[in-house]
């Protein structure tokens, strides 16, 4: 598979990692007084919008939409459902958010510096711009903490 294919591969599957993530914790505190609940929805459809984009050129470029392994969502779902029971509080939510956005910030930016020339530009503007959202956001979150 080729730089462009992979890049594209995992970004959707980031992408959809994180609005599981989202989806998991807006329903795990629906019933708390999270004042961090507008901005987790918010990030849920800024997500999808990202799997939207990426599936599209996925299927462009006719490369097979892999999802991650039943074991990593189980693992994730768990992780997080153990997290919120020790301490759901908006500070804990956005400290555990910002830490999964900076590793796929310092992941995706391997990936963008690792890509030859030849790259797919509209691949590498999707990398950008989710790249660039995820910085963006750590900055919303980091009131929180």
């Amino acid at each position: 598979m080729s730089e462009t294919n992979e890049l594209l591969l995992y970004i959707y599957q980031n992408c959809k990692m994180g609005s599981d993530t989202l989806t998991t914790l807006i329903n795990t505190i629906k019933t708390k007084d999270n004042k961090i609940k507008k901005v987790l929805e918010s990030e849920i459809k800024e997500f999808e919008k990202y799997i939207k984009d990426s599936e599209k050129l996925l299927k462009k470029n006719k490369v097979e939409i892999k999802e991650k392994g039943v074991m990593a969502s189980i693992g994730s779902y768990m992780g997080i459902k153990m997290e919120m029971i020790k301490d759901n509080s908006d500070g804990r939510i956005a400290d555990m958010l910002v830490k999964g956005m900076t590793m796929g910030i310092v992941d995706i930016t391997k990936r963008l510096d690792n890509l030859g020339e030849e790259a797919d530009k509209e691949v590498r503007k999707l990398a950008e711009k989710l790249k660039e959202y995820e910085q963006s956001e750590i900055k919303v979150l980091k009131s929180y903490l």
